[in-house]
């Protein structure tokens, strides 16, 4: 009966010492969280997506309570919550533009044609590590939904063979992007029609051997296009966003139907 007591004793004096000590390490090496940074990590959209270039909410949160980061920081939440939080900030940023996926690859099912039956692990990085190309294109989409599987938001399917995105469903989170192992996703403006549909940096007549709608470099689109948007590097037509007056006419002209209008 001693031994029990002792024990009981023994374990609620070395409670007592341990809860002490956790309160007078607490007190020593407390840090006051600024209000605000608690304001604005409520009203984030929580996604935790990475795509304002921090590890977090909490973590663009603090970046934007230091002054490290604008009111604008997270490009998801868009306009609504810019505004509250120049509200709690004080300040007057603009909301930054609303960017959403596309798929640099129109080489369905219909356009280009099996050269390899995998049955390996359904996963776009394994078949890329295994260089076992479905497709003609080495270049192509692999169609295997990795992308579809990352987005939080299930703005991304795979339809005839291809990774296609629902725009109006799309946050611009850019995980897609980097879960891409043939970097055929990149973000574009909320909105743009005319965009290039292709990553096939081989010469024109290596092109159509393997898809009938790859880009073969024949510059009719830099031609027709007014604003100088367009420019051809390594065989590839390429579009800046931020000079396309998103007019059409590259895609008019364009033969192979690369450049699309979505």
């Amino acid at each position: 009966m001693n031994a029990i007591l002792i024990a009981a004793i023994v374990l609620a004096a070395v409670g007592i010492v341990v809860g002490i000590g956790l309160v007078f390490i607490g007190t020593k090496f407390h840090v006051d969280v600024d209000p605000r940074e608690t304001a604005v990590r409520e009203v984030l959209p929580g996604n935790n997506c990475g795509a304002c270039g921090y590890a977090g909410c909490d973590a663009v949160a603090s970046a934007i309570v230091v002054g490290d980061a604008p009111a604008s920081a997270c490009p998801v939440g868009g306009a609504a919550v810019t505004d509250k939080i120049n509200e709690i900030m004080g300040t007057h940023a603009e909301a930054a533009a609303r960017r959403v996926a596309s798929i640099r690859c129109n080489g369905t099912c219909e356009h280009t044609s099996t050269k390899n039956n995998y049955v390996g692990i359904r996963d776009c990085r394994a078949v890329a590590l295994s260089a076992l190309y479905p497709r003609d294109c080495d270049y192509g989409c692999l169609g295997l939904g990795s992308c579809a599987a990352a987005c939080p938001h299930g703005a991304i399917s795979i339809q005839d063979g291809i990774a296609v995105v629902d725009q109006e469903v799309c946050i611009g989170c850019g995980i897609c992007v980097k879960e891409c192992p043939k970097q055929l996703i990149e973000l574009v403006p909320y909105g743009q029609k005319t965009v290039v549909r292709c990553s096939n940096k081989d010469k024109g007549k290596d092109v159509k051997m393997v898809c009938e709608v790859g880009c073969i470099g024949c510059r009719l689109c830099t031609k027709q296009c007014e604003s100088g948007a367009i420019t051809v590097t390594d065989n590839l037509a390429h579009i800046d966003y931020t000079l396309c007056e998103d007019c059409g006419k590259c895609a008019e002209k364009c033969p192979q139907k690369t450049i699309s209008l979505l």
